[in-house]
């Protein structure tokens, strides 16, 4: 086994996908329909699992019930973070999911399915960082 010097440049945490390397997956998720959005254990049990489910490592979780209702909850992971919204008068939940690395955000889908009982998801993913990559670029000092 060969040692990292201390004094070593990290390597970049960079996601290789299908031949495409960039920063990061992005997912922006819309629920609706959604069932338990009001109770701020399901919300931080769902951002346990996804991580989990992800492959990614928790470093921190936080979550806040609002008055009259809804609850805001972020899981912070190595890999960046799962963030989400609910708006229970409206049956709604935004859920922001950022990771880099051999991670599989995807997966976190399911699981959002079964811990709000619905199908009504849409998912729109964004590869950040992919216009960077593909510009050449001096290194950092």
């Amino acid at each position: 086994m060969t040692a990292t010097p201390p004094n070593a440049p990290a390597k970049p945490h960079l996601t290789h996908q299908n031949g495409e390397t960039y920063a990061g997956t992005h997912l922006i998720i819309d629920i609706t329909g959604g069932q338990h959005l009001d109770d701020p254990a399901t919300i931080e049990q769902v951002l346990r699992d996804a991580t989990e489910a992800t492959g990614a490592t928790l470093l921190h979780l936080h979550t806040h019930r609002f008055s009259p209702q809804g609850v805001t909850g972020i899981a912070v992971l190595a890999e960046s973070h799962i963030a989400c919204h609910t708006w229970p008068e409206i049956s709604y939940a935004a859920f922001d999911i950022f990771m880099c690395g051999n991670t599989q955000p995807h997966a976190a889908i399911a699981v959002l399915k079964r811990h709000f009982a619905t199908d009504t998801i849409q998912v729109r993913e964004l590869h950040r960082g992919a216009e960077a990559m593909a510009t050449p670029h001096a290194p950092s000092p």
